[in-house]
């Protein structure tokens, strides 16, 4: 074979998989439904799975090993701060994080905040532990390799894949229990598909991931928490978070972000002291919008805009973090949807 003949292949691009545990690395002792997350080391998940080899060379980094309901700030820190290397190392194509499926939201959301990149962000997981009926874990990681390794994932908002769909951190949440299908993304659908070995985007983000946003010194970051409404609604639970340190409240409201009157005037009055109260809705999907119902002007309270409880308390902890106190100005943050 002369040189004309030779065939010369394109060097594999490199990828860091940074593992955090979930049940993607978990594994079932019997055949019953429970298991244990994140039993399984990050370098023998991505052993197990012969035909990653093939497709990019991978650099595996621990993390945390974990179920993510442990997920926690001192984790997310230490994962933004591994991200952001990696975006600054030239070497690196993309950048891969297995997680849990229960907080997987919330940590891509807060990354896609904080990171400005080119490079593909993606998050994958799995339903079922590696050694159940029908795990999914080793399609989702190939699938993600898969996408971190084509040019039209650059430039791309941070990104979950799971059952072939490919779904942006903004607008995506975990919606079943148990099911395959539980990532969805109610207010807008998925951005993509991954299907016959083919990648396909729906739509792309020309403004991905620009942000005022800093990764914060050091955890805990600001405590936010969340109050959850129901029937027969009083304040004592509001004033209890600001007695705990609370310095933002996020009303996980009836409807339209809503709650009793109890409650309205329990959230106007920490409102009135300097803590920041922003009304999301327990609905799932839709649009908190300003001063419906609720005056939020006089109230001097932050309409979420479309972010669901858990991804506002994120978005409303790095604002904090990053000393933004002016009420119009962290309006206008909540009212960006990329």
């Amino acid at each position: 074979m002369n040189n004309i003949d030779r065939v010369i292949k394109p060097e594999k691009k490199q990828i860091l998989v940074l593992t955090t545990g979930g049940t993607i690395a978990g594994s079932a002792t019997t055949d019953k439904l429970e298991y244990k997350a994140g039993n399984t080391k990050g370098e023998d998940l991505i052993a197990s799975i012969p035909a990653l080899q093939n497709m990019a060379k991978i650099h595996v980094v621990p993390v945390a090993q974990i179920g993510s309901q442990d997920m926690s700030d001192t984790i997310l820190l230490k994962l933004a701060k591994k991200v952001q290397a990696a975006e600054n190392d030239p070497s690196i194509s993309g950048i891969i994080i297995t997680h849990g499926t229960d907080t997987m939201e919330e940590t891509a959301f807060f990354l896609n905040k904080l990171i400005n990149s080119k490079k593909p962000i993606i998050l994958t997981g799995a339903m079922r532990p590696t050694n159940s009926i029908s795990s999914d874990g080793a399609s989702n990681l190939v699938n993600a390799v898969k996408l971190a390794t084509r040019p039209e994932a650059y430039h791309q908002p941070v990104m979950i894949v799971m059952n072939d769909m490919i779904y942006d951190a903004h607008s995506v949440q975990k919606s079943h229990t148990t099911s395959l299908q539980t990532f969805q993304s109610p207010n807008t659908g998925p951005i993509g598909i991954i299907n016959n070995n083919h990648v396909y985007f729906y739509r792309t983000s020309s403004n991905a991931r620009k942000h005022i946003y800093t990764i914060p010194e050091k955890a805990p970051f600001p405590r936010v928490d969340i109050i959850y409404s129901h029937i027969q609604m009083d304040g004592d639970l509001i004033h209890d978070a600001v007695k705990r340190g609370a310095k933002g409240i996020i009303l996980a409201g009836v409807g339209d972000g809503n709650t009793s009157t109890q409650a309205i005037q329990a959230l106007k009055k920490v409102a009135s002291k300097g803590v920041i109260v922003v009304r999301s809705s327990r609905t799932g999907s839709g649009f908190v919008n300003r001063n419906v119902e609720v005056n939020d002007d006089a109230n001097q309270f932050i309409a979420a805009a479309d972010l669901n409880p858990q991804k506002a308390r994120i978005l409303l902890q790095l604002i904090l973090a990053n000393k933004i106190n002016e009420l119009d100005t962290i309006q206008q943050l909540f009212y960006e949807m990329n």
